[in-house]
């Protein structure tokens, strides 16, 4: 029965050693995709940012920094985002969402337009924050997954199998002997018996 159960959990561990190498496979695909894209992000944002503090400037010298000041606090309120989770393979990735508010878009048709391209150039660049911070999130989330798998690839790997496998050859070499042992004392009890029998044979 030992070695039964020892048999069977080598064959689980494998599979799992297996399941958990294949997944840690895809992780790494996905989390150099997503690095690639966040590189990618990174540089985009940062031209985004260049192009709206250019159109802030021209804005300043139509309309004054008085009117900028003021669209700025107006939009800080009627803006925000909200914050979920999303299961990707086992892993919990932050799932961010920007929210506008419609009297927001109401206010700056009032507006004019140097003040709407600022408005339009920022709303961009936070578009761009929230999907560049949702996937950095994301890497690091990658990053402790594929970590945490490859421990437990590795326990599998380098303890739990050669342990069940040094058990299982173990128990085999016993019960190996153990027949051994019971084929020579059953062989010594044949003898006895014969001999016995031979014995009996014998004319008085």
């Amino acid at each position: 029965m030992n070695l039964i159960n020892t048999r069977k959990k080598m064959t689980l561990a494998s599979k799992g050693h297996s399941l958990l190498k294949k997944k840690r496979e895809a992780l790494v695909i996905e989390f150099f995709s997503m690095l690639k894209q966040s590189s990618s992000d990174r540089s985009r944002l940062y031209e985004m940012l260049q192009a709206a503090y250019k159109t802030t400037v021209l804005a300043s010298t139509f309309v004054g920094d008085f009117e900028l000041e003021q669209a700025s606090l107006y939009m800080k309120d009627s803006s925000g985002i909200n914050v979920g989770i999303k299961n990707v393979m086992g892993v919990r990735i932050p799932e961010i969402e920007d929210v506008q508010e419609k009297h927001a878009a109401l206010w700056t048709l009032q507006t004019s337009t140097a003040v709407s391209d600022v408005s339009d150039a920022f709303s961009g660049v936070k578009e761009t924050i929230i999907d560049t911070a949702k996937r950095e999130q994301s890497l690091r989330r990658l990053i402790l997954e594929i970590d945490k798998v490859k421990r437990r690839v590795n326990a599998l790997e380098y303890i739990l199998l050669p342990k069940l496998k040094k058990e299982r050859d173990y128990i085999s070499f016993r019960l190996e002997e153990m027949e051994r042992d019971t084929f020579s004392a059953l062989k010594h009890v044949k003898k006895k018996i014969e001999s016995a029998e031979n014995e009996q044979r014998l004319p008085v």
